[in-house]
């Protein structure tokens, strides 16, 4: 489900593209969720929630004017200033593209402040896929390049069969102006990262978003750490060059 939030207070939340926030439920518990939306000026944000746990299943039971408790927002987002006129290739994975439609939205709002951007969108099966009404407005864009698989079809899929990474055959870019984003699950990431790498990007124009294991928030409980780091505070948005070395913790 997609949620939208309105904070008592009138403030905005003021987050980046890539953060997340804390999300409580009186008497459940409290868990990381990915923001969804760009930064906004009004007091409103959204979240993709997957019913998964005792959490977010109570989350898929609130009703309209039900209240929850927000912390946040926590970690590092995708640097928006340095990706400002560079071509955008966004690589989302199933429910990656919960956080990463944050940036993508970003972008569109602030189209002239780019050069090219192209999506490339996987999903298990049809039924899988995210935000439909959103992929069918990207794919009639002009101004925006948007390829999408299904790992398996079903009756009435007409599209790509095939992993993600049989998308990057039918694209081409210049790499040295080209940022990459990827998130997804992490099985993807290994096979991404060697499309991107064949393509020839700098690993400096390389972004991954690592979300997974976090608890606190706050780097102090060690759920989502990976040697040095932890991706609650120095993510959850990584540039490659900083974790190229822990490739395989990913």
């Amino acid at each position: 489900k997609l949620f939208l939030v309105s904070i008592d207070s009138g403030r905005s939340l003021g987050h980046a593209p890539g953060q997340f926030v804390e999300v409580s439920l009186f008497g459940i518990g409290e868990g990381p969720i990915s923001i969804s939306s760009p930064p906004a000026r009004d007091n409103t944000f959204e979240l993709g929630v997957r019913a998964a746990g005792n959490l977010t299943r109570a989350l898929h039971g609130l009703k309209s004017g039900d209240a929850l408790g927000i912390r946040g927002p926590f970690g590092h987002g995708f640097p928006v200033e340095t990706l400002m006129g560079k071509d955008l290739l966004f690589v989302a994975g199933g429910i990656g593209l919960v956080p990463l439609r944050s940036l993508i939205k970003y972008s569109l709002e602030h189209r002239d402040a780019f050069g090219r951007i192209i999506i490339l969108f996987g999903a298990r099966s049809p039924q899988e896929r995210l935000f439909t009404d959103e992929l069918a407005a990207w794919s009639k864009r002009s101004d925006i390049e948007f390829l999408e698989t299904v790992d398996r079809s079903a009756a009435g899929w007409k599209g790509n069969v095939g992993v993600i990474t049989t998308l990057f055959k039918k694209i081409t870019i210049e790499p040295r102006k080209t940022a990459v984003m990827i998130v997804g699950p992490p099985v993807m990431y290994k096979y991404a990262l060697l499309e991107v790498k064949e393509k020839e990007v700098p690993r400096n124009n390389i972004w991954l978003s690592l979300e997974r294991r976090m608890k606190c928030g706050l780097g102090k409980c060690g759920h989502c750490q990976i040697n040095n780091y932890y991706v609650c505070q120095d993510g959850p948005v990584f540039a490659y060059p900083q974790i190229e070395e822990k490739e395989e913790a990913l």
